[in-house]
């Protein structure tokens, strides 16, 4: 199987699974589940939630459908505006920003000097507006009232399926997509700035992120999709590849 059909591949399975537990959390009656399920369902919506921005990110790259700019661009609108209803030009005008200047006064993902909670408010204003945060809260509006007809707790119900997941995907691509990556020295990438890899089993660095954590193969090699990050890192560590030069995102076109 090519590159690109993996790629298609798992972000449909990630949008199928997020669209199927979306529906499973909404109808369910979780008054009447043991708790441990409950959390178990919010950590697995989290997972799937995580994964929207992951398709996202890499349709920014331009790695999603390589060959068919306008449809790769539709498809990373449509899993960031399931993700968090995020507008997908300015999300990849930041990304981009990202690239060229990693951790620098002029990337709208960092903040020079600051802990991780200032930080992480810098992170969060730089994707979030009124419009897309009216839109969310319409949507939730609207599948509390989906929820209202099938279950004796509506409210419980979104904040599970919905609510929860989504703030603790927030948090999971802050702390390994950028805090601990950016934060402190890392291996220089030629403009003045430090990058560094997360130092984790590739199984965990799946759980942990998509393997965003192998944060500098990824600013390295940016053409790369997620699952093939590990593949890069090994081959990296043994020498057996040359290092790539510094690439930003695709620019919009």
């Amino acid at each position: 199987m090519s590159q690109t059909g993996k790629g298609l591949l798992l972000a449909a399975a990630i949008a199928g699974g997020w669209l199927f537990s979306l529906q499973a959390l909404l109808t369910a009656d979780l008054a009447r589940l043991p708790l441990a399920f409950v959390v178990l369902a919010v950590l697995v919506r989290t997972f799937l939630q995580t994964g929207l921005f992951i398709i996202g990110h890499d349709a920014m790259h331009g790695v999603l459908l390589p060959l068919q700019d306008r449809l790769n661009q539709r498809l990373g609108q449509l899993a960031l505006a399931l993700y968090a209803c995020l507008p997908y030009q300015r999300c990849l005008g930041n990304h981009c920003q990202h690239h060229s200047a990693p951790a620098s006064s002029l990337d709208p993902d960092f903040l020079a000097g600051a802990g991780p909670l200032a930080w992480y408010g810098r992170f969060m204003a730089g994707y979030l507006s009124v419009p897309q945060m009216a839109a969310l809260l319409t949507s939730w509006a609207a599948l509390l009232i989906v929820a209202w007809g099938h279950s004796p707790t509506p409210a419980l119900n979104v904040l599970v399926a919905c609510v929860l997941p989504l703030a603790l995907s927030s948090l999971q691509l802050f702390a390994f997509g950028t805090y601990l990556p950016h934060r402190g020295s890392g291996i220089s990438l030629g403009l003045g700035h430090q990058v560094r890899s997360l130092d984790l089993p590739e199984w965990l660095s799946l759980l942990a992120c998509y393997h965003f954590g192998y944060h500098l193969e990824h600013h390295q090699a940016p053409g790369l999709p997620w699952f093939a990050l590990p593949s890069q890192r090994r081959s990296l560590q043994s020498g057996s590849l040359g290092r790539p030069k510094l690439a930003p995102a695709r620019p919009a076109r």
